[in-house]
């Protein structure tokens, strides 16, 4: 890696839910220091909060406002729970203009015991309703595989090219993808699909973590980059061949992590980065 890279975190962005312990106020206060310069802001953290104040404050910390985590969750047996899923969506794309966030990230949803196929149909119809009021609002929506062990209850979307052909067949300027390496990283044909989606013009996010082995939990044992096994350097290579000039987001779930402190947590996030990703 050149010298100059080893201290550059100038597209280094923390998601609050990896700081989880850490209200909001006091991320603002501490992510700056360890170098970080984008936020992703998940709802929970702006609970309480006026959501156009907390925008400002972000700002005002110096940190810019990646995206808003999540929408999404759109299959459901009933129409009823179906509707109020859109309806929510169009909340959350609502907060994020608020908020000043440019993006919503979707975790699209499943229904255990549900045809996959009839959950990504509710899914793409779940997006359709959404998009326009997207686009509407100056809010793009970020449709995020998930790995395939969360296919029963979590997403049906559960590829690269899953995500793709959905962008592709919605056709609509305000949803494109959101690349996560935790979900994506074991897939064949992740390089030539990540090309596909700089291609469409659609590859809006880009997270990072690692696969820790052996992992202890399947959502709450995420590593650290360079903790496992995912070829950082090398999905990295292919997003940005893609075309893709965003911030890397540093999104980990880790019930080790959230008990220890945030601030040598936080130091731990930037060297790993700067070492690994």
């Amino acid at each position: 890696m050149p010298a100059a890279a080893l201290s550059d975190t100038a597209k280094l962005c923390v998601h609050t839910i990896t700081t989880k312990p850490l209200p909001l106020e006091q991320a603002l206060e501490l992510y700056p220091r360890y170098g970080v310069h984008g936020i992703t802001v998940w709802r929970q953290a702006l609970e309480g909060r006026d959501v156009k104040t907390a925008g400002r404050q972000i700002r005002e910390a110096g940190l810019e406002i990646v995206s808003l985590c999540r929408g999404g969750f759109f299959p459901a047996r009933e129409a009823a729970k179906r509707q109020a899923a859109i309806d929510e969506n169009r909340q959350v794309v609502d907060e994020a203009a608020k908020l000043g966030a440019p993006l919503v990230v979707l975790v699209c949803g499943a229904v255990p015991g549900q045809p996959l196929t009839e959950s990504r149909k509710q899914i793409r119809d779940g997006i359709a309703a959404v998009a326009d009021h997207a686009r509407a609002s100056g809010v793009k929506l970020a449709v995020e595989p998930l790995h395939p062990m969360y296919a029963d209850d979590r997403s049906a979307i559960n590829t690269l090219r899953q995500a793709n052909d959905l962008c592709e067949e919605l056709n609509h300027p305000a949803v494109g993808v959101a690349a996560d390496v935790y979900h994506l990283w074991w897939d064949p044909e992740l390089e030539a699909q990540i090309a596909r989606c700089g291609k469409l013009g659609r590859l809006w996010a880009y997270h990072l973590c690692d696969w820790k082995t052996p992992t202890t939990d399947l959502l709450n044992d995420r590593g650290l980059m360079g903790e496992g096994c995912i070829d950082l350097r090398g999905i990295r290579g292919w997003v940005e061949a893609a075309g893709f000039r965003g911030f890397n987001e540093v999104e980990v779930f880790s019930t080790r992590r959230w008990g220890m402190d945030q601030r040598a947590y936080l130091d731990e996030i930037k060297r790993a980065y700067l070492e690994h990703a």
